[in-house]
């Protein structure tokens, strides 16, 4: 049975509107940050799974809105990339990316190399690193669908399949090792404990009132930098040969625009508004997300599921003894520096919000740390996807 346009993005909002009520509702879900869209999306994707392996019907949803959306998601994660908080995060904030950007590199290492070693597509076995764990499952469904569409079968559901394990793990395995670390090394902070109103990212303060013309304003400038992405995209492949997606190019034209409008906001009467932008960027992320998980083939993990968990598994282990030796001693051998690793092991496995709430568990017991809050959520948020997308793309063509 095949849904058309329209029904596709009915459910696609249906789907994300149960997640949601699901995640306020039950307490793992909420504890662990798992996405509203992953939530309603696994539930119809289960009941899809169901309908045929009974033999009675094989639903088919029409995800011709999925990569518009997900453009316009990278598209304001570019946008969002301020270099204005590089500056407030200091020499700190380099050493977290370069540390984040190099674990990169490393999952994607062992991803293919695993592969090849249980026998599945290099391809697969990168699905399963740093696009579901460093990308989370807006990185797994992006990427999936490029995969995808090489002829590599269930790239899209290994992708999200292995960005939940990655979430849950993040989640499970942050906080003990925080603790270990704090207790081995007798590490306090110096500052009160946790308030979350105190360390929030530098953002504008003023009051927003959002009109229509403001919404088209943003409108311009994200579609403005979708159009060039793409068509630049689309000549930097035909000259090289390397496979760009769409949505890399409108990222980093969006980076561009947003660089040039803070370079001439005291000549122009314009002010960026992240929240708007952010809003936007939100919106996209949950239909894209949703339509992705809708339209993924449960029953093509039959056969995956040993490698994926395998693969995951080591993902899991090399991040928790690269924090606890490397990144540890690089950050500063102190109570900051591991508030960051906690991060990193929930941003490095599953996504941002995770990251969070790993410091938010050991800030509010052993005292916070406004350097770990603003350096992780900059990082995690948007300057993580500026080296880890281009690692992606260069695996992709590496193995393609």
């Amino acid at each position: 049975m095949e849904l058309n346009l329209v029904t596709s993005l009915f459910l696609a909002v249906i789907v994300y509107l149960i997640g949601a009520y699901l995640v306020k509702k039950i307490h793992f879900l909420d504890r662990y940050s798992i996405p509203a869209p992953v939530v309603g999306g696994l539930i119809f994707a289960v009941f899809t799974l169901i309908m045929h392996t009974a033999g009675l019907v094989t639903i088919t949803v029409d995800t011709s809105l999925q990569s518009l959306f997900m453009i316009i998601f990278f598209t304001t994660v570019g946008l969002g990339a301020s270099f204005k908080l590089i500056k407030l995060g200091g020499k700190l904030l380099v050493i977290y990316l370069l540390a984040a950007s190099f674990l990169s590199i490393v999952q994607n290492t062992l991803g293919v190399s695993m592969a090849s070693l249980l026998g599945i597509d290099p391809l697969l076995g990168l699905m399963a690193s740093s696009p579901a764990m460093i990308g989370g499952h807006g990185g797994a469904a992006a990427f999936g669908e490029t995969i995808d569409g090489l002829g590599v079968q269930g790239a899209t559901t290994v992708g999200i399949a292995a960005a939940t394990l990655g979430l849950i793990a993040g989640g499970v395995f942050g906080g003990p090792v925080a603790r270990f670390m704090i207790n081995k090394h007798n590490l306090k902070s110096n500052e009160p404990k946790f308030d979350a109103g105190d360390y929030e990212i530098p953002v504008q303060k003023k009051e927003n009132k959002f009109t229509i013309d403001q919404f088209f304003i943003y409108l311009a400038i994200i579609t403005f930098a979708m159009a060039l992405g793409t068509y630049i995209g689309g000549i930097f492949s035909d000259l090289t040969g390397v496979i760009l997606p769409d949505y890399v190019g409108a990222m980093f034209v969006a980076i561009v625009v947003r660089t040039l409008l803070d370079a001439t906001q005291d000549r122009i009467p314009f002010d960026f508004d992240t929240t708007i932008n952010d809003k936007i960027g939100a919106v996209s992320l949950g239909l894209f997300l949703s339509f992705a998980l809708m339209s993924i083939k449960l029953w093509e993990l039959a056969d995956l599921a040993l490698p994926i968990l395998l693969i995951v598994s080591v993902h899991v282990i090399v991040i928790i003894l690269y924090t606890m030796f490397i990144v540890y001693r690089l950050l500063g051998k102190n109570y900051d520096a591991v508030v960051m690793i906690n991060g990193l092991i929930g941003s490095g496995l599953g996504a941002t919000p995770t990251a969070m709430a790993n410091m938010d568990a050991i800030t509010s017991k052993f005292g916070s740390s406004k350097t770990a809050y603003l350096i992780v959520p900059v990082v995690g948020a948007f300057l993580i996807d500026i080296v880890n997308i281009p690692v992606i793309v260069f695996f992709i063509n590496l193995f393609s």
